[in-house]
């Protein structure tokens, strides 16, 4: 049997915080950092017994999966292995008010709707499947950590789950409610047989 955690990243500070630079959006999206309360969360996750014995350790390139991941790598004395292809959607424009404020319902309502070279529901859940069937084969029977987003980690969760968008990503699992609502951190334990999904939960 192989174990993965995805972890949602810890909080970030708020896009509304920064004075913003000539960079692009993404690039900008990409550098956010963890707030305080951010820091002292994720290196409070980290001391969790789930998070205690972990074999791989993954993260997306974005600081503030990385600035998460690190406290876990520190506790297991693990490498961190950087893997952009778990990172938040693109949303595909250059400037944050360039983002229509249907965006959001839109995607949802529309799995291939995006914006310019940005990405739709649908790559993003077909993205975040390929990476993971890639980790699966790559670590059988490992204990793995995968740290990304809340966007991308709900489109991934979409392949197994009946997820609601309207009050914050309500994820359910059969018929067993899993997530009412994902927080910054969150974690997710989904275990495989091979490549079969056997069962998904949250961790408390």
């Amino acid at each position: 049997m192989t174990t993965i955690y995805l972890m949602n990243h810890s909080k970030a500070k708020m896009e509304k915080e920064y004075i913003h630079t000539n960079e692009s959006l993404q690039l900008e999206n990409e550098k956010f950092i963890l707030s305080v309360e951010g820091e002292t969360l994720a290196q409070h996750y980290s001391k969790i017994k789930q998070l205690k014995k972990i074999d791989i350790i993954y993260s997306s390139n974005y600081v503030r999966s990385m600035s998460t991941a690190k406290y876990i790598c520190d506790v297991n004395n693990k490498p961190l292995y950087i893997d952009e292809s778990f990172g938040e959607r693109k949303f595909g424009v250059n400037n944050w008010n360039e983002i229509p404020n249907d965006f959001f319902d839109n995607q949802i309502l529309d799995e291939n709707y995006k914006l310019g070279n940005g990405e739709s529901k649908k790559e993003v859940k077909n993205r975040m499947l390929t990476s993971l069937r890639k980790v699966l084969k790559q670590n059988k029977n490992q204990t793995i950590l995968i740290v990304s987003h809340s966007s991308s980690i709900a489109f991934l969760l979409d392949e197994w789950c009946d997820i609601s968008y309207d009050s914050g990503y309500v994820i359910y699992y059969g018929n067993k409610l899993i997530v009412n609502g994902l927080n910054s951190p969150d974690l997710i334990k989904l275990t495989f047989d091979d490549d079969k999904l056997k069962d998904i939960e949250h961790v408390n």
